[in-house]
């Protein structure tokens, strides 16, 4: 129920964002105006992927229900601190905030709007299945997204895709229900509308084929990273002992965060398959 909540809350407050720029800006999308229709889906484009980027830790721990460490409770949770905050400063970086979610299966995930204001967060399934060489390689890797930049990248990428989805689908439309338009000349906006939700969903879908290509290479990437600051050996193990996790209680729009990944390749996986990983990081 939270996290229907959580979603419904998010997608409103991501709508009347985007009235409120629209209406000060004075922005329509209208299709016969190019530069204006351009604007339109930019802001339409970008303020979700925007919004969701800068809420994302937050989001992530109210729907993980997530603990972050502050004052160490135990000795695993200062090895944790001591383990990212060394990661961090090898890699230049202010340390993240650390935190723990209760889930059976081994799965950990980073998020947050920026390099330097970022969440690492482990399973309770993570601490207990692997060796703490294994959750350093783990750590290593969600370092090395933070590192790369990977959720602002992913956030230009989802932007931009999602900006073109929009322009072209209402050019297309604009073209369709003029063809369509009666005696004196008067577009369809029936037809418009429903040819404009027809091609958004089209387009969307075949744009999605872009973002999860950068999400797999991410991976790879964060894989690469994660030898680089712990060792390919101690990466691979890792890998090796995620191939008999259980099934991932992450929220469904959070799973391309966690380090799992799926049984097989296509070209809407968010992941290489874990044998593909192994298989980069033993020809390195």
């Amino acid at each position: 129920m939270k996290r229907i909540f959580l979603f419904i809350a998010t997608n409103l407050a991501v709508m009347i964002v985007i009235g409120i720029i629209l209406s000060v800006l004075g922005i329509s999308g209208n299709p016969n105006n190019l530069m204006g229709l351009l604007a339109f889906s930019a802001v339409v484009g970008f303020t979700g992927s925007i919004m969701s980027l800068m809420m994302s830790k937050w989001m992530a721990k109210k729907s993980t229900g997530a603990y972050v460490i502050e004052q160490p409770r135990n000795e695993t949770e200062a090895w944790l601190l001591n383990t990212v905050d060394n990661q961090a400063r090898q890699l230049g970086l202010k340390r993240p905030e650390v935190a723990i979610y209760d889930a059976p299966e081994e799965n950990a995930f980073a998020t947050g709007p920026s390099k330097n204001n970022s969440l690492v967060a482990v399973s309770t399934g993570l601490l207990h299945g692997m060796t703490r060489e294994e959750v350093e390689a783990v750590l290593a890797h969600e370092m090395s997204h933070v590192a790369n930049g990977d959720m602002v990248t992913l956030t230009l990428i989802q932007g931009v895709v999602n900006t073109f989805v929009v322009f072209l689908s209402r050019i297309i439309a604009n073209m369709v229900a003029g063809n369509n338009s009666d005696e004196e000349g008067a577009e369809s906006s029936g037809t418009f509308f429903l040819v404009s939700m027809v091609l958004q969903i089209l387009f969307g879908f075949l744009a999605s084929f872009i973002v999860m290509w950068f999400s797999r290479k991410r991976e790879y990437r964060a894989d690469a990273g994660a030898a680089k600051l712990v060792g390919a050996k101690n990466m691979i193990a890792a890998l090796e002992r995620l191939k008999g996790n259980g099934t991932s209680t992450l929220p469904k729009e959070m799973n391309a965060m966690g380090i799992a990944g799926g049984e097989k390749d296509s070209l809407l996986s968010t992941h290489p398959t874990l044998d593909n990983r192994i298989a980069a990081l033993q020809q390195q």
